[in-house]
């Protein structure tokens, strides 16, 4: 189960840094998040 677990953890991960990265720098700052802290928030999203 831990196994499964981390994996589907990792996808939610590497989905949100996907789904941020192709937003406009607009967008982010509309959001309140800079294009450097994409990988910082999607951390926190899978937690």
């Amino acid at each position: 189960m831990n196994i499964t677990r981390s994996f589907s953890t990792w996808r939610k991960y590497r989905q949100t840094v996907s789904e941020l990265g192709r937003m406009s720098d607009r967008e982010l700052s509309d959001l309140g998040i800079g294009r450097s802290e994409i990988l910082s928030v999607a951390r926190k999203a899978v937690r």
